[in-house]
């Protein structure tokens, strides 16, 4: 039989040193685990936060979809006043809103739809060369809107105009009348697109 000093290990003073090393090696091993665990939850959260950025995104364009945009145009039936708050030439003071001019020449009132002829600008009226000219290729009208400068190949339209019961004067851009000379068409002096002042 063995004696029973020989089975027990010899204690050293070194021995603790190792276990207080190991002791911290594993809390260096768990911050750098935690450090890497941080890193891959921020990972997560962005990516889910993409994801569903992603679907929202789509969801409002569906939404959108549901309430498709709408062009609000201007009334194509107005009243402009009396006969009286005209005086003599060109009123251009309904031009932004309406995009019409009211003209008064002696015994006479129309409405001219500000729109060039050649390819739809809107000309300004030259009060000091007593004519409409379009900013775009050059067209130039006289005072009742006949062509006379540039490519356009007709006289501007004419508005309907009319005297309701209150004797206000009606507009109706939605009824325009063409002057055509190269076929043949006139209708400014048609029913409804001038009135006698």
């Amino acid at each position: 039989m063995a004696e029973p000093n020989e089975s027990k290990p010899v204690e050293s003073k070194a021995a603790p040193a190792p276990a207080d090393a190991a002791a911290k090696k594993p809390e260096a091993k768990s911050t750098s685990e935690t450090n890497g665990s941080d890193v891959s939850v921020a990972r997560r959260r962005l990516i889910w936060a993409c994801i569903w950025g992603y679907l929202g995104v789509n969801l409002l364009m569906v939404l959108r979809f549901f309430f498709p945009r709408a062009l609000f145009e201007p009334k194509t039936v107005f009243s402009i006043g009396y006969p009286s708050d005209f005086n003599i030439g060109v009123d251009t003071k309904f031009q932004k809103d309406y995009r019409i001019w009211v003209v008064r020449s002696p015994g006479r009132l129309f409405v001219i739809y500000a729109r060039c002829t050649h390819l739809g600008c809107t000309p300004d009226w030259k009060e000091s060369e007593s004519k409409f000219k379009c900013p775009c290729h050059g067209s130039g009208y006289d005072s009742e809107g006949v062509n006379f400068e540039g490519p356009a190949p007709r006289p501007m339209d004419r508005a309907q105009v009319q005297i309701d019961a209150q004797g206000q004067i009606i507009v109706d851009t939605g009824k325009l009348f063409v002057k055509d000379p190269t076929v043949g068409r006139d209708e400014f002096e048609g029913e409804g697109s001038f009135l006698i002042v």
